[in-house]
């Protein structure tokens, strides 16, 4: 029979404390990478939105600034119709930027969290499952949490991503709204991402 020889218990201990340092040396670059993914996707998902938003007025552009009859801006864009936004000669508003669908309000004042989910979801060809119930956070199956406030006297419509949440919080809407998030201010036609 031949001397059969294998690892000694004191090789195998170096062995596990040399995994133990790799694994404690690329855990935190794993996060980072992680960390970079959730911006990166945020920030494409801003930019398609952003896309959408100038394309739906270059629409309206192209096909001669279009109203309803009551004198409303509108465009049919990609076979749904918006109402855009009014210039107001104290700038508060520029022409063109939709807010609503064509049933919808037809004032950008009034834009509620349900206008900005209908933005998302008509203006984006894949759009991401979104919700503006706090309630439906806990199933999991949503990507993005949609609500409104009011910024510069002008509402402001705020997609928070859910995936950048912070961990070990409650499913509530307070959790939801303290991950990175864009929002869209129609008045303005403006896009902007925040990271937290």
């Amino acid at each position: 029979m031949k001397d059969s020889k294998g690892f000694s218990l004191i090789e195998l201990v170096i062995v596990i404390v040399v995994i133990g340092v790799l694994a404690a040396a690329a855990l935190p670059r794993f996060i980072q990478v992680t960390d970079e993914a959730k911006v990166a996707a945020l920030e494409g998902m801003a930019g398609g939105f952003a896309t959408a938003v100038l394309s739906a007025r270059a629409q309206w552009e192209a096909t001669g600034r279009p109203k309803n009859s009551a004198g409303t801006n509108q465009v049919n864009y990609d076979g749904t119709v918006f109402t855009l936004t009014s210039a107001e000669s104290d700038g508060s508003e520029r022409d063109g930027y939709p807010f609503a669908l064509e049933n919808g309000i037809t004032d950008v004042s009034s834009v509620t969290a349900t206008e900005c989910q209908q933005m998302l979801e008509n203006l984006l060809q894949n759009p991401p499952r979104s919700t503006r119930n706090s309630s439906d956070l806990a199933s999991g199956n949503y990507r993005y949490f949609v609500s409104k406030d009011i910024e510069g006297g002008t509402p402001r419509c705020l997609y928070y991503q859910l995936a950048s949440k912070t961990v070990g919080e409650n499913s509530g809407s307070s959790s939801a709204t303290n991950g990175h998030y864009f929002s869209y201010r129609p008045a303005i036609g403006r896009i902007e991402v925040h990271l937290n």
